[in-house]
């Protein structure tokens, strides 16, 4: 049985996380994709390319990608390499507090190069990447012409 883990499952956005494909065939050609949603609706999404290993594991900290959105050995390429669907989009995080991104990471058979919905994949996880640490204070600052946010830590 194919499973996609990450770790930690929720993290702040900076920090690096492990993700893990286990259960697959030896030199199994894979596709991961990692997609989200953002607070206006849009989708962001990264993909890449992987053989397993021996053991039928992909790690993208220890295999490098063939290709997809990137290629070489980039451990969180799939976060990194989000790009949206529709054309000058930008990934923007307005409610830094109050919610996470939610990452939607997806495993698929062979090459996966589109969004097809009938494609199933084998195995999917969630990963929360939080903007601000638990009890941070956030306040707003408006002097003058200046406008911004001081973060003030528990």
């Amino acid at each position: 049985m194919v499973e996609v883990t990450v770790a930690p499952q929720s993290s702040l956005a900076d920090r690096p996380v492990q993700v893990r494909v286990r259960g697959l065939s030896p030199s199994q050609l894979v596709t991961l994709r990692a997609w989200l949603k953002d607070e206006q609706g849009e989708c962001f999404q990264s993909r890449a390319f992987f053989r397993a290993d021996g053991a039928g594991e992909v790690d993208p900290g220890l295999h490098a990608a063939l290709g997809g959105s990137y290629s070489g050995l980039w451990p969180m390429g799939l976060f990194w390499f989000l790009q949206p669907d529709t054309l000058f989009r930008r990934l923007v995080k307005r409610d830094v507090a109050g919610s996470p991104f939610r990452v939607r990471l997806e495993v698929f058979d062979g090459l996966c190069l589109g969004a097809d919905p009938r494609e199933q994949p084998l195995a999917s996880c969630e990963a929360e990447r939080w903007y601000v640490g638990p009890g941070v204070q956030r306040v707003p600052v408006r002097e003058g012409r200046v406008r911004g946010a001081l973060f003030l830590p528990p």
